[in-house]
């Protein structure tokens, strides 16, 4: 009896055992099929980066694409022959440090630099291409662009406050060149009230590059409602804001060539001379600062003359209309030209002691109408009017810009 239920034992282990392993082929072959269809290649900058052995490195500081070159094992006279080829497609000096490329190799047992990757800023990669014959190209990314309005209350600085509101904080600086003859920005009120309507960049429909322009602002500033819009008027060389009325927002003239100064001398009929030791007129203002200090230009206009005298050492001369017409005298240096036209803000020179000066200054003359005045008596226009013929124009181009703007501040107000 044992020996038959022994064999009997035997043999039902047998039959078990080969149908585990029948049942069991397909399940592993299924599951090497199921693996091997999850290894999908990955694909970037147009090459399947499974192909490749990857490195990914950063322009160091005093790199170039001959240095970097010679690390994976080309030689002079091959970098020579390179460049050469990609010359036309490809600008070497461009290649700035911090910017990342990737080198594709080849999978050998000593791999070979087949292709590599620049990409110098978020817009797009160049191809150093080493196959079969070298060549070079760029590729941009699609860019588009999205407007987006938005409105807050101050809370804490305007930078933080528009931060909040998810827009780029940086946008308050050029807010606060645009709006500083109208809003100061040192003096908001927790709970002031702003709106802003820009273009943002973007590259694929989702990745954010930055902010392209700004198409408005509005800030409620001691109780009144200031709006302002960018427009380049056909006789402008640069964009200005213009409130809602066409009105230009900064004011004709800066009240000083200065940024950092202070007073020593007042325009005077009669005044005793430093340096001549005897009383006579003063026909400007003097802005005494350090050496080297920059001299901006307090309004647009064309220089007019430039050069040197015995008393008012390296001076500059700029007529800004039919009407009125400045000059910056005792200059360490000149930094523009006869003929060349310049912008309110502008940098024209450097504080000196050029000419008849005790000190560092820089002597602020003005003329009206061919005489020359007190600047800080007068009482200048506040801006400079729009063309008449433009003015359709611009508030065609703003009404769906402030509509968007007060919508918005509705919105979120009300």
């Amino acid at each position: 009896m044992k020996f038959y239920q022994l064999i009997l034992s035997l043999t039902v282990f047998s039959i078990l055992f080969a149908c585990n392993k029948k049942d069991s082929e397909p399940e592993f072959a299924e599951v090497a099929v199921k693996n091997k269809e999850e290894v999908k290649p990955e694909f970037a900058y147009g090459f399947s980066l499974n192909e490749y052995h990857i490195e990914r490195d950063t322009v160091e500081r005093g790199d170039n694409l001959s240095l970097i070159l010679a690390r994976h094992n080309y030689d002079a006279t091959e970098i020579h022959d390179i460049v050469s080829k990609i010359k036309d497609s490809f600008d070497v000096r461009k290649i700035k440090a911090g910017k990342t490329f990737t080198l594709l190799k080849s999978k050998e047992a000593i791999p070979k630099l087949e292709i590599l990757i620049y990409e110098p800023d978020k817009m797009g990669f160049q191809v150093i291409d080493f196959r079969d014959s070298i060549h070079a190209y760029t590729v941009n990314y699609p860019v588009s662009y999205k407007v987006k309005t938005i409105a807050g209350e101050i809370d804490g600085s305007l930078t933080e406050s528009i931060q909040k509101e998810g827009l780029d904080p940086g946008l308050a600086t050029a807010l606060s060149k645009q709006f500083a003859w109208t809003v100061d920005f040192f003096k908001f009120k927790q709970g002031d009230k702003f709106a802003l309507s820009v273009r943002e960049k973007y590259i694929n429909d989702s990745i954010y590059v930055g902010t392209e322009e700004i198409l408005g602002a509005y800030f409620n500033y001691n109780d009144k409602d200031v709006y302002g819009f960018p427009f380049k008027q056909n006789n402008q060389n640069t964009v200005s804001f213009y409130d809602e009325n066409g009105k230009q927002m900064r004011t004709m003239f800066l009240k000083s060539p200065l940024k950092y100064f202070r007073i020593t001398s007042k325009f005077s009929k009669r005044r005793f001379h430093p340096v001549q030791k005897r009383f006579k007129a003063h026909n400007g203002t003097d802005y005494a600062a350090p050496h080297g200090t920059p001299i901006m230009t307090t309004a647009a206009g064309v220089v007019i003359q430039t050069g040197y005298t015995s008393g008012n050492g390296n001076f500059v001369k700029i007529r800004h209309n039919r009407t009125y017409t400045t000059q910056y005298l005792h200059m360490s240096k000149i930094l523009v030209r006869r003929g060349q036209r310049v912008q309110q803000g502008q940098v024209i020179g450097k504080v000196g002691s050029t000419g008849l000066a005790t000190g560092p200054h820089v002597c602020y003359r003005f003329w009206k109408n061919g005489v020359q005045v007190d600047p800080l008596k007068q009482k200048l226009p506040t801006s400079l009017e729009m063309d008449k013929k433009e003015l359709p124009v611009y508030l065609s181009q703003i009404k769906p810009v402030k509509k968007a703007i007060d919508d918005k501040i509705l919105e979120k107000f009300d």
